[in-house]
């Protein structure tokens, strides 16, 4: 008989699934702008609200559902999270109001996700150690891929049935599909009498799990070099999400070229997350690291001199790889620094760096336009945030380095 196949790879799979259908349905939020903006005459930094309330709750929530997946297993926070999104989105479609999406998009679906994503990404870090960043990048390649083909579903869906009646296709697909996927994420390898990578014995990490408590993490210079890089990256990160699309728009290029831009994103989201996960492996992720801060940092440059639509293209597909990659080491980098005994818990307030970003960002872009008529003010923002970062990520030692301090 062939050999079977490591369970650990099967939670890839499961996460890949649960981040596809969450950020699927958070990244297709420019589908459902137009409507949002028609049926509530509402101004573009109203209606940018919904997205940035529900980003900044499923950022900021993994300081919650991270530790309590620690100490409850991922299975039960990801699928009250999975539950929680379902009932969000079924609840928007009868919102007669903005505020009610607010409740209902922004905060129900934003909490949902914060419940599913940093168990679906931490639980993997106990499956893996050699191939961490291949795995972590094949699960979180389900945001990308999401990203890739959600936008342009969800589009076709609006324009066919009206975005009331598609949030309804999305929560039942979300219940049905995302609950099977929760019950597939085993804990840790020992759980099934196995060791990370699929090993016959351990070697280094152990199935039983090792690292830092959250109070050292939580004092460690890399924690809050990592913490603060991120949430200052974070400010323009989103920005792209909201409004290329409407940015597209705004220079004359047809309503189905813009949403296609947001998939395009998907596409070098799905590439960055596949390759540079697995390439960050064999030539060091802190480096890694410090390429995705610098390109996310030289393609918001490029956005403030594109208007022709080819240009667009290129923006999209570069921003979505270096975004992709920067999401894929993110988890990975964390359990080279810290372990993974408390990788959940860690890595959710990791997140929460990002979430005050994700709440200003997008909503502050749409206010600036609204107050100036253009998007030359925020994408510029965007670009100094982002070199910003990276100066504070270049005083980011790497892991081997700390180590040799802290001995």
């Amino acid at each position: 008989m062939g050999q079977r196949v490591f369970y650990g790879w099967f939670v890839v799979g499961a996460a890949f699934t649960i981040l596809f259908l969450g950020f699927g349905i958070a990244y297709s939020f420019a589908s459902f702008f137009g409507g949002m903006e028609q049926d509530f005459t509402a101004s573009r930094g109203d209606v940018s609200l919904v997205f940035s309330i529900a980003g900044f709750l499923y950022f900021s929530l993994g300081a919650i559902s991270g530790p309590l997946s620690d100490r409850l297993g991922s299975r039960p926070v990801v699928a009250f999270g999975i539950v929680l999104i379902a009932i969000g989105l079924l609840a928007a479609s009868f919102a007669q109001s903005l505020w009610q999406v607010y409740l209902t998009y922004g905060a129900a679906v934003g909490i949902g996700i914060g419940f599913a994503y940093v168990p679906s990404v931490g639980v993997l870090q106990r499956w893996f150690v050699r191939r961490r960043g291949f795995a972590t990048g094949l699960a979180v390649a389900g945001i990308g891929v999401g990203t890739l083909i959600a936008p342009p579903i969800s589009n076709f869906l609006v324009e066919t049935l009206g975005w009331r009646q598609t949030f309804q296709v999305l929560a039942a697909v979300t219940l049905v599909i995302g609950l099977i996927a929760a019950w597939m994420l085993v804990p840790n390898p020992a759980a099934r009498g196995l060791y990370p990578d699929g090993d016959a014995h351990s070697g280094g990490e152990s199935a039983s799990l090792s690292g830092m408590s959250m109070q050292a993490a939580l004092r460690s210079k890399p924690f809050w070099l990592l913490f603060s890089a991120s949430a200052i990256i974070s400010l323009g990160l989103f920005v792209p999400f909201v409004h290329l699309a409407k940015f597209s728009q705004d220079h004359g290029h047809a309503d189905s070229l813009s949403i296609l831009l947001i998939s395009l994103i998907g596409v070098g989201s799905m590439s960055g997350r596949l390759t540079l996960g697995g390439l960050a492996d064999r030539f060091g992720r802190h480096r890694a690291m410090i390429a995705m801060f610098l390109g996310i940092a030289m393609v918001q440059v490029w956005w403030y001199s594109s208007t022709a639509y080819w240009a667009l293209v290129v923006y999209a597909v570069l921003f979505g790889l270096f975004y992709g990659g920067y999401v894929a080491l993110a988890p990975a980098l964390a359990a080279d620094y810290f372990g993974t005994r408390n990788v959940g818990g860690i890595l959710g307030v990791q997140y929460s760096s990002i979430a005050m970003g994700t709440l200003i960002g997008p909503v502050a872009a749409g206010f600036a336009f609204d107050l100036t008529g253009a998007y030359e003010l925020p994408i510029a923002a965007s670009a100094s945030a982002a070199f910003l970062a990276l100066a504070i990520i270049l005083l980011l030692p790497s892991p081997s380095e700390w180590r040799r301090e802290m001995s």
